[in-house]
């Protein structure tokens, strides 16, 4: 069973172009407040201060900014593809175009990071990356990262 969710292709967002790392932040807090009912500034604050520890860009244009939110039972996770990469301060100097935001139980830190590492080995595949980047809709995305979800099971 998987330790977070990835349940439909509503968690998969297309993004043309994003003004910079700020912009995106407040882009991604937005659609986590709505699917996990919690308040965006919130959510933001938190990117905002995790980043500020070191960048969550690791590198090749993929970036995984996570926090935690109270309400929540069990991780979920929202992919963003963007069309146009943007300045994100990644630990190679690369602009991001391939961004999984991680979000958790502020109680759970454990299935937080199982969740968080599960994830970053999965992007670290430059084979998979490059799938993600050649999808061409939300649904083609699911179906990748159904397939992520199912090989890691096994």
């Amino acid at each position: 069973m998987s330790e977070f969710e990835f349940p439909s292709p509503a968690f998969v967002v297309f993004v043309d172009a994003v003004e910079n790392k700020s912009a995106l932040f407040r882009l991604i807090a937005k659609r986590a407040a709505d699917i996990a009912d919690a308040d965006p500034q919130m959510i933001e604050a938190q990117l905002n201060a995790r980043e500020e520890l070191g960048s969550t860009g690791f590198g090749d244009g993929v970036a995984i900014p996570h926090g935690r939110i109270d309400s929540l039972e069990k991780p979920f996770g929202i992919f963003f593809r963007l069309e146009t990469p943007v300045d994100y301060d990644s630990v190679d100097d690369l602009p991001v175009d391939c961004v999984f935001a991680l979000f958790s139980p502020e109680a759970d830190g454990a299935a937080h990071l199982r969740a968080l590492a599960r994830i970053s080995r999965r992007f670290r595949d430059g084979d998979f990356v490059a799938k993600l980047r050649g999808a061409r809709s939300a649904d083609a995305v699911f179906a990748l990262m159904s397939e992520f979800e199912a090989a890691d099971a096994a």
